[in-house]
């Protein structure tokens, strides 16, 4: 089964980071957060990705056009250019890097891989700037249950400051940076089959309004409900946050 990985935006609020690289190229341990959420399929065996690509894409052409060799020892022949590779470690990863265009909207850039999608059924899509423990294969499972057109993963993001419970005045219970009690939220990790095309007019559709709503109102999206771990990167403090955990070696995700 395919994965989408939307890597296409220009990631404003995270201007410290992105004005040199694409959002999904910021680093955490010393690896992008697209590595990451690589990771995160291919421990459940889905090593098949399309990266849709826009603002600063040649910047992610070029860290897998180098991927083999960084992760191999070299042996070159000066004279002749000659290049032998051993020991690699890489991944099993096939990925297709497609342009989507520099101003599509999220909608856009999955449309321009209909050709590479259509064929194949059922397919996978995420944000490339978002981290989870979600378990994918129940995801899979789960969408393949209900025989909808699609499945989007609903999360219960941290609150930014520590929560208190008063009465009369008393704090009675303080946890610091809980799950939100309510309000669930899209947190990607969608699962779709190849009828979402129908709903997506062209570049400038953003996949969360009319094709989402539209699929909503005609009862084909249905919520996976996840109570675990989820954390995007859209500031600074967000990447400090997933960097904190890394170091630490609690990184749920990993």
């Amino acid at each position: 089964m395919n994965t989408v990985i939307l890597c296409g935006g220009l990631g404003t609020r995270l201007s410290e980071e992105t004005t040199v690289r694409p959002k999904p190229m910021v680093e955490i341990g010393g690896k992008p957060i697209l590595w990451h959420i690589l990771k995160i399929y291919e421990k459940y065996g889905y090593n098949d990705f399309f990266l849709a690509l826009g603002y600063k894409g040649e910047v992610i052409k070029d860290y897998f056009l180098n991927y083999h060799a960084r992760m191999s020892d070299l042996s070159i022949r000066l004279k002749s250019g000659a290049i032998t590779y051993s020991n690699p470690t890489a991944e099993d990863w096939n990925i297709g890097l497609i342009d989507t265009g520099a101003n599509t909207m999220t909608g856009g850039r999955l449309l321009r891989l209909k050709d590479h999608l259509k064929k194949s059924g059922t397919f996978m899509l995420t944000y490339g700037d978002g981290v989870s423990n979600v378990n994918i294969e129940k995801l899979v499972q789960y969408h393949k249950s209900h025989k909808k057109i699609a499945t989007v993963t609903a999360v219960r993001p941290p609150v930014r400051f520590g929560e208190l419970k008063i009465e009369s005045n008393q704090v009675t219970a303080f946890q610091e940076k809980p799950q939100a009690g309510e309000g669930w939220i899209n947190g990607g990790f969608f699962v779709f089959e190849p009828e979402i095309f129908d709903f997506i007019e062209g570049d400038s559709t953003m996949l969360e309004r009319a094709p989402l709503e539209g699929l909503s109102k005609a009862g084909e999206l249905m919520a996976y409900y996840h109570d675990g771990f989820w954390q995007c990167m859209d500031t600074i403090r967000d990447k400090h946050t997933l960097e904190d955990l890394w170091a630490a070696g609690n990184a749920p995700w990993k």
